[in-house]
């Protein structure tokens, strides 16, 4: 099956209007070897597509959103789990602490690349790799620390915001690769066609001023839809979520006294 997020945005977007416009301009021809009661039909026809094509562009708008918000929550979330982690690395015994606040250091640098381009899906499960071995190593030296000192504090809390940071990790791939269905978006580019063909037939009988009208009306609607697939994309496109928690997480971390 087609994976819409496989092509870039302009791309998309090219063959949208090239849907949707064709379907008007092949309305309107049809429209123009039809009768005056078509185009009544026709018109009643296109004001309950458009009334459905605005109903699942609320929706889907609205899906897109949610996960947009997912996926800024997420870097939120696991910024504050690694700064915290840091924070708690330095009541460690020095030669740990500086263990620890190094690999931490690599781990953020690794989290902010996944979210610089849209990589491949071989060169994000690389970056996956790497770290899962960052954290196998954090990992080590919290368990070395708990056979040192296996008091509550600080061992203790740094077991547990480094658990934290752990499944934050996959809070935020999971909400990165959760996009709205690809059915969706062909369904709406289906309905956006549909109801141009219909307003196409029916602005035959109308001035040129009325069709015209609708081919500007079938822009408006492809424009609507790449701004959804735009705000489904968190890697690609104008609309990206900001990595700036991680930044000043790293900037904090880096900051640190060794």
């Amino acid at each position: 099956m087609i994976d819409l997020y496989d092509y870039s945005l302009l791309t998309v977007f090219l063959i949208g209007v090239a849907v949707i416009l064709g379907a008007i301009e092949i309305g309107r021809r049809l429209g123009a070897r039809g009768g005056d009661g078509e185009s009544d039909i026709a018109s009643m026809l296109a004001g309950a597509a458009l009334g459905l094509l605005a109903l699942m562009i609320g929706f889907t708008f609205a899906m897109a959103l949610s996960r947009f918000e997912a996926r800024r929550d997420a870097v939120l979330k696991e910024a504050n789990a690694i700064g915290t982690t840091a924070l708690r690395a330095r009541m460690m015994p020095e030669i740990q602490q500086r263990e620890v606040l190094s690999l931490l250091q690599d781990y953020v640098k690794i989290r902010l690349d996944i979210t610089q381009r849209l990589l491949t899906e071989a060169e994000l499960r690389s970056a996956i790799d790497r770290s899962n071995a960052l954290q196998e190593k954090l990992w080590q030296q919290a368990m070395a620390a708990a056979v040192t000192n296996p008091a509550v504090v600080p061992t203790g809390l740094f077991i547990q915001t480094l658990n934290e940071m752990i499944d934050d990790q996959e809070t935020r791939l999971t909400a990165l690769r959760n996009h709205v269905p690809d059915i969706v978006i062909v369904a709406l580019f289906g309905v956006a066609a549909t109801a141009g063909a219909f307003a196409g037939y029916a602005s035959v009988v109308e001035t040129r001023r009325a069709v015209l009208a609708v081919y500007f009306m079938g822009l408006l609607v492809t424009g609507v839809i790449m701004l959804i697939l735009d705000l489904d994309r968190p890697t690609a496109g104008f609309i990206a979520v900001s990595q700036q928690p991680i930044i000043d997480t790293a900037i904090s971390i880096a900051a640190f006294p060794r």
